[in-house]
């Protein structure tokens, strides 16, 4: 096994890095004044202006996929990202996730990058014409209306959400929920997941459609909290659909296939959410050693207790245990798909959130009130990165995949165990 990354890796990291440190840590104080001032629901003018830096920099829609062997790409397509493959991306990612709000100045916030790929492999030329390309610009934002709140959407063969032809009209009907990123006023396009038809198999009845936000019988019903904080400008909203008609045009590869298509979106998307949560694990790891090597109790620095040199070295090995299980399940993907990786990738979506709360509590505990209060960022931190242990599937189902595989390995009961006689 060969751990040194390349040139090519190397080079995208550092560059990312380099910038957040020299052009985006710099405003980090003009961020926090803008996002604080007036309606919390707006675009910010810090970010706006550092994304024409990035992109000259040629750090724009870095995670866009390569085109090469993907069959539903369209070559001829103009706008083409950075094209780095998963692994090269996950680098970046993690850089990312040591500043949250960074992410957007190169263009690859959530959930904008998942909707990107998917019109990317799965749309047509006018559908990328009419959505794709302003969203690849940075001009407008999209969500993802997936989740509902009557049904445990973690199985999603459950959503009960209507997408009904009528003649050259879909009409949508239901009610979603944590549905991020309608709290922007740039948002324009949902991609919505919903019943194509009622009685089609389990897994073949279900598609996913384009819809403008601004379509008639589409309504914010509310903006939900996250343990307190509403995640402005972007935000997660309750949204209900009534009577919504799209063209039949905007139907995603067609009738039935919405879970070969969330498949093919959310493998990449965990993996994003998964290193940039290992950037946030590093920041609290970081704060957590200031504080310790930098306060006195009973006579000596806290960190000379050994206590904390049991916690930091706990989280020290778990961030490195962690990211080589990420970087794995990415190349992975890169060299044999998702499909393959899928045990990988469910392993990291447990592994990365749980890591990094541990952590986050620990680098709490060492702020004492402080740690609580709005004077750091680790009470933030961690309000959002608990909500990833049940973001793009639960804890317990992606678990419950990797347990079916271990089971598949010793299904032959008349083989003797290890050890028996």
């Amino acid at each position: 096994m060969d751990f040194e990354l390349s040139d090519r890796q190397r080079a995208f990291r550092d560059r990312v890095r380099d910038f957040i440190e020299s052009e985006i840590r710099p405003r980090t104080d003009d961020y926090r004044a803008q996002h604080d001032e007036g309606d919390p629901w707006k675009v910010i003018p810090v970010v706006e202006e550092l994304k024409p830096k990035a992109r000259e920099a040629g750090l724009w829609n870095l995670f866009m996929p390569p085109r090469a062997g993907r069959a539903h790409v369209d070559d001829s397509f103009e706008f083409q990202g950075e094209q780095l493959t998963n692994l090269e991306y996950a680098l970046c990612a993690e850089e990312m996730g040591r500043l949250p709000w960074s992410s957007e100045v190169f263009n690859c916030s959530a959930p904008d990058t998942g909707n990107m790929e998917v019109l990317h492999r799965y749309g047509t030329r006018e559908q990328k014409d009419r959505w794709l390309a302003p969203l690849m610009e940075g001009k407008i934002r999209s969500a993802f209306l997936m989740t509902e709140p009557a049904v445990a959407s973690s199985d999603a063969t459950n959503i009960e959400c209507s997408i009904i032809r009528d003649g050259d009209d879909y009409v949508i009907n239901g009610r979603k929920w944590w549905s991020s990123g309608v709290g922007d006023p740039r948002c324009e396009l949902a991609i919505v997941m919903g019943k194509s038809d009622p009685d089609g198999s389990r897994h073949g009845s279900q598609s996913m459609i384009l819809m403008r936000m601004d379509a008639p019988g589409v309504t914010i019903e509310r903006m939900l909290s996250v343990f307190g904080y509403d995640h402005a400008p972007h935000g997660h909203g309750e949204v209900v659909l009534e009577n919504v008609r799209v063209p039949a045009t905007n139907m995603l590869l067609g009738e039935g296939r919405g879970f070969e298509i969330a498949q093919g979106r959310l493998g990449p998307g965990r993996i994003h959410h998964c290193m940039r949560t290992i950037g946030a694990a590093e920041v609290a790891l970081e704060m957590m050693c200031r504080r310790l090597t930098g306060r006195v109790a009973f006579g000596k620095r806290i960190s000379d207790h050994s206590v904390w040199e049991q916690r930091v070295a706990r989280a020290r090995i778990d961030i490195e245990m962690s990211r080589l299980l990420c970087l794995k399940a990415a190349d992975m993907m890169d060299r044999a798909g998702n499909k393959a990786a899928k045990s990988e990738i469910a392993m990291i979506k447990v592994q990365a959130p749980t890591m990094a709360l541990q952590i986050i509590d620990d680098a709490i505990q060492a702020y004492g009130g402080a740690g609580v209060s709005q004077d750091t960022v680790l009470a933030h931190m961690w309000a959002s990165i608990r909500t990833l242990r049940f973001a793009d599937g639960p804890d317990e189902v992606h678990c419950r995949a990797i347990a079916r595989e271990e089971f598949g390995k010793y299904a032959d009961l008349k083989q003797k165990l290890p050890g028996m006689r």
